[in-house]
């Protein structure tokens, strides 16, 4: 099982399967438009400019189980996004990343990464680097700024993919 197998909401309530997404290098990231921590949608967003054209996504998954940092709806949330941020990168619908209603995904993503203090978020912002398999190739803590890791992105958009 990889990341391409599962299927997450978009904001409109609509399926997306992240089998779209096959073949491309993934970040994908819990956000929170309140979190001390959103000044890394300005480094996401660059990354996104910079690679997108070379087979790079970065998925942000909105969140609201760390101190209410996540309060408006998803439709809100979205806009808010766009305006404050300037984001132009995918953005999904708000999920839980901990607990029974974790979503099947970040179930996924903490089994093939866990953090430095064991598997559970401990934070908005933290952040997965996904191969162009599907692959978790590894796990970023919310101090960790995105463009801190740029080379890594670099290094996966500069493999091809490998055909299935």
């Amino acid at each position: 099982m990889n990341v391409f197998d599962f299927t997450v909401q978009t904001p409109r309530g609509e399926q997306k399967p992240l089998s779209d997404y096959r073949g491309q290098v993934l970040l994908i990231v819990n956000t929170a438009t309140k979190c001390g921590f959103a000044k890394q949608f300005d480094e996401l967003q660059k990354l996104y400019e910079t690679y997108k054209d070379q087979g790079f996504t970065v998925l942000g998954f909105p969140c609201n189980q760390f101190r209410d940092q996540e309060p408006v709806k998803d439709g809100e949330m979205e806009q808010a996004c766009k305006i404050n941020f300037g984001v132009t990168f995918p953005l999904l619908a708000k999920i839980d990343v901990n607990g029974a209603d974790a979503d099947p995904l970040y179930k996924h993503l903490k089994k093939e990464a866990s953090g430095f203090l064991g598997s559970s978020i401990k934070w908005n912002f933290t952040k997965f680097l996904v191969d162009r398999d599907g692959n978790v190739v590894k796990r970023f803590s919310p101090s960790t700024t995105p463009l801190k890791f740029e080379n890594r992105i670099q290094k996966l958009v500069e493999k091809v993919a490998i055909p299935n």
